[in-house]
């Protein structure tokens, strides 16, 4: 894989996935990590503590919650066996792959290779062509984990 198809925003957070390395500085990885667990459903928005913060970041970073700092963590650690698996996906996997493929994007856009704009209708980001060719691509459904989202 050439540099040049991996995201680099920092050297806080080095984290590989799929076959690529992204670097993050703190912040980003941070945002992407809480956005991704928003779309999932996991929690209802992004106004999270530190602690709560530093929770969801350890999951995505190291693959689970060691000793948690926050309610949001010790609900996940001792939910673990019902939240980490919803419909066979996932939890861990999704987070990944969210902060991925929106570094990716991220990282298209600045290249040129893709144009961004609002979905109204959608209320999210879309992604098209530059060249006015049909979009690069398409985002798949995510699966949703709001049935045991996490309620303080």
């Amino acid at each position: 894989m050439d540099a040049e198809a991996n995201y680099n925003s920092g050297e806080d957070y080095l984290v590989e996935f799929l076959g690529y390395s992204f670097c993050f500085n703190a912040e980003d990885f941070e945002q992407r990590v809480t956005a991704a667990a928003v779309k999932l459903g996991l929690i209802a928005g992004n106004e999270l503590d530190d602690d709560e913060t530093a929770d969801l970041v350890e999951l995505v970073e190291r693959d689970g919650i060691e000793e948690p700092r926050s309610q949001l963590g010790r609900y996940l650690v001792r939910h673990w066996d019902e939240v980490s698996l919803v419909g066979g996906e996932s939890l861990v996997y999704w987070l990944k792959k969210l902060v991925f493929r929106g570094a990716w994007l991220d990282h298209r856009v600045k290249e040129g290779k893709l144009e961004v704009g609002w979905d109204d209708d959608a209320a999210e980001f879309s992604y098209r062509d530059p060249n006015g060719g049909r979009a690069l691509l398409e985002l798949l459904p995510t699966p949703s984990w709001h049935e045991l989202q996490y309620k303080p």
